[in-house]
């Protein structure tokens, strides 16, 4: 996503219309009810053997549902002389998900980042929908090989802060990369927007500046943001980590509901809680290696002596 100055505007007074592209009053929102194209039905969580994909929109699987989503192998990421990563193995099929929790400082941040190369790995393969983004293996040589900017089209993200211009509306926020980076006409891209909103439960809150929302609020409407991409996969970086715990509950609806609609996501999350309920796969990392992987089971019966202690610790 291009990263665009919002320049020396400030909020607007609350309430006060902005207007926008083509005619658009970003400040009615009873336009932005408009916009958005009636709910599609409730789709079904998707089966791994691709039998069914749900419709829902924003929600992407992959062609070929035998190959994996996400496949990474032999990850490896130094800082400096400080290796954080010692070749990472993971897999993440289409309608997955796959939660990666541990202690501080293990490197599930660093293995999310690598995905969408925020952190450009050492070394290692990181194959995103059959096509190479990472340096590769040694001896293969990738049928396909993309471009970082390819990449980050096929893969939302949400971050632990915002980060939405605070002069721009929660529809205009949503709305911007949609026209910056997919070229999309203003029109089309306010409907997308609009569609993007209603799915995390905000269209009323179309007209609003992040000032006049929550934090919990602000959070969904990021994720509205990465919806709007549609995304192959989203990824989560302790998405309620910054929010205030009476806000986390708004936000862990949202993602339980994108699950339950067959988005394929990979989580870093402490809410243990969370994981337990969505994690088709849930990895526990330590000192940048995979340690254990399971199915909510892991979360009651640890093998690894290091993850009952961590287990018994978070209890």
């Amino acid at each position: 996503m291009n990263t665009l100055d919002p320049g020396p505007l400030g909020d607007p007074a609350p309430g006060t219309p902005v207007p926008a592209e083509k005619g658009v009053l970003i400040g009615d929102e009873e336009r932005a009810e408009a916009l958005a194209a009636p709910a599609a039905p409730a789709g079904r969580r998707a089966r791994r053997d691709g039998a069914e994909a749900s419709a829902q929109p924003g929600v992407a699987t992959t062609g070929d549902p035998s190959q994996p989503v996400v496949r990474i192998r032999g990850l490896r990421k130094s800082f400096g002389d400080l290796e954080v990563l010692h070749g990472i193995d993971l897999d993440v099929h289409a309608g997955e998900h796959v939660v990666l929790f541990g202690p501080s400082g293990s490197g599930k941040s660093t293995v999310l980042r690598s995905i969408n190369l925020l952190e450009e790995p050492n070394s290692g393969s990181v194959c995103v929908d059959g096509v190479e983004y990472g340096p590769g293996l040694p001896g293969e040589e990738p049928a396909k090989r993309g471009k970082p900017i390819e990449l980050r089209r096929k893969v939302g993200m949400v971050f632990q802060q915002f980060n939405l211009f605070p002069h721009l509306t929660a529809l205009e926020n949503v709305a911007l990369p949609l026209r910056s980076v997919k070229g999309m006409k203003a029109d089309d891209a306010s409907r997308k927007a609009a569609e993007s909103l209603r799915q995390v439960g905000l269209l009323q809150r179309a007209a609003h500046y992040p000032g006049q929302l929550s934090g919990g609020q602000q959070q969904r409407v990021a994720i509205a943001r990465a919806l709007s991409q549609d995304p192959k996969v989203m990824l989560f970086d302790e998405p309620t980590s910054a929010l205030d715990p009476e806000l986390v509950g708004e936000v862990l609806r949202v993602m339980h509901e994108l699950a339950e609609a067959g988005m394929t996501m990979v989580v870093v999350t402490h809410e243990l809680g969370f994981a337990r309920e969505i994690g088709d796969l849930n990895v526990f990392m330590d000192a940048g290696v995979v340690v254990e992987t399971g199915s909510s089971e892991l979360f009651d019966h640890p093998t690894d002596p290091r993850c009952q202690d961590f287990m018994r610790a978070v209890r």
